[in-house]
């Protein structure tokens, strides 16, 4: 299945039920960059969005699925690969449409228009252009009302109309206006920047989900701090995640300066993009120091520190997180890599223990090579030297690593002996008592005691059961039918 496929498919679905249809918006504009074909692709149809896509899901032979949303009338249109095991494309059909939020709602009131008024409530005139679909493919004619080609080459993001009325009319235009800026790498014209500034407060009727989802696009493009330093400098970043904002500034006493945390934070999610594609790990970059300015303090002696600042930081990680719906589990992996980013820094010298960095390998699991990125992201001195050789420890750390586990087979560590047969051979009901008990032959193990050997950790659980055993007692856990 290619575009051209899906075009011919929409152009017998036009021809069918008489109903004129257009790509609009990224493939257009796309296109004209030269920038390969999407996977997503958006239709504007003049009359019910809904009603074609029931028609194009008739006449369309393949796997696939349908998603409506009447209070909008638009379509998703899913398009499966042959063992439905994920989307090739992903088609959205809505009816030409004007949406406007109201002033304190988060839903828009949706009304039927034409294909121009449809393009006037776009976000930027570069996403304002459309083609229409015909029986050979697409019409060579470009339907541009606002300029948009013209934007395209001058690499500048406009808005179809005055950019207060459309920023009001939808708040997340101002986020979307800062991801295109980094994805395109365009500039935004003065007035577009100044009305987000103006209206930044506007944002607060979006939902967070739709703030995290736009955050997470901007973070997944190639140098996000394009955008990120657009928000600061409009202060739209102050009014969803003013933790971050409060990174900016330098304080002096005595002469002493700090690092400039905001800068050097952005720094640290631009080297990440260079690592990895994961936006919850560039997201993690954003996070990591979070909580520096809560635990900055001047110390005459040491100058100024910003101690425990990992371990405040995991919690405000977590509200930050949920303030902006985020999935449990990403929100853990997040707050435990913000935890223990400054953990491997001190595992650098020589003289330190297997058990330490089984300590890491342990409470890490298979997160510890998005910590180790997370890590080298996090040097930026403009010291090439500097920089150098803590790479170079990194490298070596890398390589300790990898050899306490091929050693001690610790991937996915938990103890040897089990749960189910701790409380056999204790006579123990469920409880506290046998996680103790397990915790502690781990912490044998760990501290390099015991070999990861269950022969070995049975051996040392019989030498310590009958002290937990007795505590048992004590707290009435043991089952008295044994």
């Amino acid at each position: 299945m290619t575009i051209q496929h899906i075009f011919q498919f929409v152009s017998k679905a036009s021809q069918a039920s008489a109903t004129e249809v257009y790509v609009v918006g990224g493939f257009v504009r796309d296109e004209l960059l030269g920038i390969p074909d999407k996977k997503d692709l958006d239709f504007v149809v003049l009359g019910s969005g809904i009603e074609f896509a029931r028609k194009f899901d008739e006449m369309y032979v393949g796997e696939s699925a349908l998603v409506e949303f009447p209070d909008f009338d638009t379509a998703r249109f899913v398009i499966m690969d042959e063992k439905r095991e994920k989307s090739v494309f992903e088609l959205e059909f809505a009816g030409a449409r004007t949406e406007k939020y109201k002033d304190n709602s988060r839903k828009p009131e949706v009304m039927a228009t034409s294909l121009e008024e449809d393009l006037k409530r776009r976000d930027f005139t570069v996403n304002a252009m459309a083609r229409k679909v015909i029986a050979s493919g697409l019409s060579s004619k470009i339907v541009d009302p606002f300029h948009g080609q013209q934007n395209l080459k001058n690499k500048t993001l406009q808005t179809p109309l005055d950019p207060d009325e459309t920023f009001f009319e939808d708040p997340l235009r101002m986020l979307r206006a800062a991801r295109f800026a980094a994805q395109l790498n365009f500039s935004l014209k003065e007035e577009v920047l100044l009305s987000i500034h103006k209206n930044r407060e506007r944002i607060k009727i979006i939902s967070q989900e739709r703030i995290q989802e736009e955050l997470m696009k901007l973070l997944a493009t190639n140098v996000p701090s394009v955008g990120l330093q657009l928000l600061h400098g409009t202060k739209l970043l102050d009014e969803f995640l003013p933790e971050v904002a409060a990174l900016a500034g330098v304080e002096e006493v005595k002469g002493y300066k700090h690092k400039e945390n905001l800068s050097h934070t952005f720094a640290v999610v631009d080297n990440i993009a260079t690592y990895s594609k994961k936006p919850l790990l560039r997201f993690a970059g954003l996070m990591h120091d979070i909580a520096k300015p809560e635990t900055k303090k001047f110390d005459p002696s040491r100058g100024w520190t910003f101690d425990m600042h990992e371990h405040l930081g995991k919690k405000m990680t977590w509200e930050i997180c949920k303030r902006l719906r985020m999935k449990k589990q990403d929100i853990q992996y997040v707050a435990e890599l913000v935890r223990w980013h400054l953990q491997p820094i001190a595992l650098m010298d020589e003289g330190v223990t297997d058990s330490a960095v089984r300590r890491l390998i342990v409470n890490l699991q298979e997160d510890l090579d998005d910590l180790l990125i997370l890590c080298r992201a996090d040097v930026t001195t403009g010291n090439q030297s500097k920089k150098k050789k803590r790479l170079t420890n990194y490298d070596r750390l890398e390589k300790r690593i990898a050899e306490v586990l091929e050693k001690d087979k610790l991937r996915a560590f938990q103890s040897p002996v089990r749960g189910e047969e701790i409380m056999e051979i204790c006579g123990l009901k469920p409880g506290p008592t046998v996680g103790e008990i397990k915790e502690e032959i781990e912490r044998a193990i760990l501290d390099g005691e015991i070999p990861n050997e269950y022969e070995a950790a049975k051996e040392y659980f019989e030498k310590m059961k009958d002290r937990y055993i007795q505590k048992a007692k004590d707290w009435e856990f043991i089952d008295n039918k044994q």
